[in-house]
């Protein structure tokens, strides 16, 4: 039988505030454990949160930029349940009434535009951390540090649209890059601050009705998220084939086997015992905040993706990935303002700078080819100070150094060979090296011709140019007979 994934996932992202939702303390990232701490977030009794007005802003901010509805009146609640890291025994969060709805994310899906509905956004409080491990005598041990207790979360849930791993990760991708764009969330997971739950089910292929969802946690990378629900989607459909059922649970992935694993029995609301928190008054936003912070929004990732189409004049492939971190399409506009032919500097960013910094497992900010030094080597290639294939050394040594172009050329003595009369000799030279393939293309074999070439660019180390190359070699060979 043939079956279709059905996927929704639930995003909980940290939002860049300075201080905490519900107090003053600070949000900083890696300080000392339970130095970030105060009565409110670690709930001790009599001490009462009050909103942090600059949270609220980031989440209309967030719901705007996703086209969602803002709720005039959304309510905190509180969300019980017992976990270490909850010093409080409850979560600060929402429940009936949510601050956003019916918004929506569009990415390409089979060469049509598709959009992922988000059902709601809401805020919450985050919870502590754990850490567990032994001590040099082999004494298990856990500590719970509370700093990260209290930091503010907006938690964007998806309509259950997602029906494939790779749609799943291009709409985290892009989900974060609105984050980015608003600057209201740095979007690192590996530092929690963005953070995935999937609920992934199975249904034979033009069923309706859905099929036993399970959840799917502990993913920090895209690109666990989407081996997760590879495996969690194969699972599911030998279950069936094998005429067993799938149960409803949550599930923990183990990224070191490949392999999610039975965590617990899958909550429902009823189980968390929700109720209006009665230390927070109702959120009531009117319409004229709300317009006022619309005019503050940026041009968002895709507004900016159509803009490079149009101005730039680049293929919507081009575009996508360069406007898919702000970071990314800051770089490239920087560099087309020093070297104005944006299809050639799309081509060595997508190109070499990427694959250097998937290598390197790097972010665009953390480059250390400036788009001035890219922008000056492009400019050397077009003087023909260097040739196309000595460019791409010159960019390696870029990459490896920081050093700027003109400087590596000097050093190595990579200056293009322009000079006829060096690259005539050259050419006689390789000429005369191989009489066999001369007699070959003079009886008709012109792919020889390109053979020829490359033993050129040898000779004169790639530094000869090669448009003056393929000039003079053609003239060698026309100039005498075939025969002789």
């Amino acid at each position: 039988m043939d079956y279709e994934a059905v996927i929704g996932l639930e995003v909980h992202a940290q939002l860049l505030t300075r201080s905490k939702i519900f107090c003053g303390c600070s949000t900083a990232f890696g300080e000392e454990p339970n130095t970030l701490i105060c009565p409110v977030c670690t709930g001790q009794p009599g001490s009462l949160p009050v909103i942090n007005r600059k949270a609220v802003e980031f989440a209309i901010k967030l719901g705007l930029a996703t086209s969602c509805q803002i709720a005039a009146y959304s309510v905190f609640a509180r969300k019980n349940y017992f976990y270490p890291d909850l010093p409080k025994g409850y979560q600060i969060s929402m429940y009936e009434h949510p601050l956003a709805v019916n918004g929506f994310i569009e990415m390409p899906s089979n060469g049509q535009k598709k959009r992922i509905r988000i059902i709601r956004i809401h805020m919450e409080e985050d919870a502590g951390k754990l850490k567990h491990g032994e001590t040099p005598e082999t004494a298990s041990f856990s500590y719970v540090d509370f700093n990260r207790t209290g930091v503010p979360l907006v938690e964007i849930v998806s309509g259950p649209d997602i029906r494939s791993p790779e749609e799943a990760g291009d709409y985290l991708r892009r989900l974060r890059a609105i984050l980015q764009y608003l600057e209201i969330s740095t979007g690192n997971m590996e530092e929690g601050s963005f953070r995935c739950d999937a609920n992934v089910s199975v249904r034979p292929r033009g069923q309706e009705a859905f099929g036993t969802r399970t959840e799917v946690k502990n993913m920090n990378s895209f690109r666990h998220v989407e081996k997760a629900l590879e495996y969690e989607i194969k699972r599911q459909i030998a279950l069936l084939e094998d005429g067993e059922e799938v149960v409803q649970e949550t599930r923990l992935w183990d990224a070191s086997q490949g392999v999610t694993v039975s965590m617990r029995g899958k909550e429902e609301a009823h189980d968390y015992r929700y109720f209006p928190d009665p230390d927070l008054v109702p959120l009531r936003i009117d319409g004229a905040w709300i317009e006022r912070i619309r005019e503050t929004l940026p041009e968002l990732p895709a507004a900016k993706r159509e803009r490079f189409i149009r101005d730039y004049q680049l293929p919507e492939y081009d575009a996508d990935i360069l406007t898919s971190t702000k970071a990314m399409a800051n770089y490239y506009e920087a560099c087309v303002r020093l070297f104005p032919e944006p299809k050639t500097v799309s081509n060595w960013i997508m190109v070499e700078l990427l694959r250097e910094l998937k290598r390197d497992e790097r972010e665009i900010d953390q480059c250390p080819v400036t788009p001035g030094h890219l922008a000056e080597m492009l400019s050397m290639i077009k003087q023909e100070t260097i040739s196309g294939k000595i460019a791409k050394d010159v960019f390696e040594e870029m990459y490896r150094t920081g050093k700027r172009p003109a400087e590596i050329v000097r050093e190595k003595g990579w200056t293009q060979i322009l000079d006829t009369g060096e690259i005539e000799r050259a050419v006689e030279k390789v000429l005369q090296a191989y009489p066999r393939q001369l007699e070959e293309y003079r009886s008709g074999k012109e792919k020889v011709f390109g053979f020829f070439v490359g033993e050129v660019m040898k000779e004169t180390r790639g530094k000869a140019n090669p448009k003056r190359v393929n000039e003079l070699l053609r003239q060698k060979l026309q100039g005498k007979p075939r025969g002789d």
